[in-house]
């Protein structure tokens, strides 16, 4: 484990995740083995069916500009008004983090209800943040515009699935902030 958390029990590494924000993330990134035990437990989630109703599409290291490139031509595609500190965003987008995984839903014909598919891809992305987290990186759940660009979806995916975010992961530029967390008062309700 190349950790810089306190990861010594389950407890404590869900109480400790928090996002890091792609940009400010260098290397190391996960290396191929971490990344597989990564993605391995990524797909340890509830899956009513035994679905597996998402895919990940890994961009390797040797292929991140290609696809920082590509990301810079689609958003020329969908937005062709925007000005060029927004097109140098873009661009900046596929590069950033060493490490990137694009998360597809990927739903299946069945009588499970899309709806828990999709409920089953949003667990395999948060199962995927927290397994970065125990093998020592912070990781970052984007989606923006890129999500929802049919351009960029046909750099990723096929027929019949949707863009659920993009993963990106590595080291800490700086420590990490914490942010407000929701008072359990607003949110958490006993039923009577």
């Amino acid at each position: 484990m190349t950790g810089f958390n306190d990861t010594t029990s389950a407890a404590t590494l869900l109480a400790t995740r928090r996002s890091g924000k792609a940009r400010d993330m260098v290397a190391p990134g996960p290396d191929a083995v971490q990344l597989r035990a990564i993605l391995g437990a990524a797909m340890r989630v509830p899956d009513h069916g035994k679905l597996a109703p998402w895919r990940f599409v890994t961009i390797a290291d040797d292929r991140r500009a290609d696809f920082a490139a590509a990301l810079g031509a689609a958003y020329v595609i969908d937005k062709p008004e925007a000005g060029r500190l927004e097109r140098e965003a873009a661009l900046a987008f596929g590069a950033e983090a060493p490490c990137l995984v694009v998360v597809l839903a990927h739903p299946i014909e069945s009588h499970i209800p899309a709806f828990e598919q999709e409920l089953s891809v949003g667990a395999a992305i948060m199962q995927l943040l927290n397994a970065a987290h125990a093998e020592g990186f912070v990781a970052n759940w984007l989606t923006g515009w890129a999500a929802y660009s049919p351009a960029v979806h046909a750099l990723v995916g096929e027929p019949g699935e949707r863009i659920a975010g993009f993963v990106f992961i590595g080291t800490p530029a700086r420590p990490l902030e914490e942010r407000p967390r929701p008072d359990p008062a607003l949110v958490v309700r006993r039923w009577s």
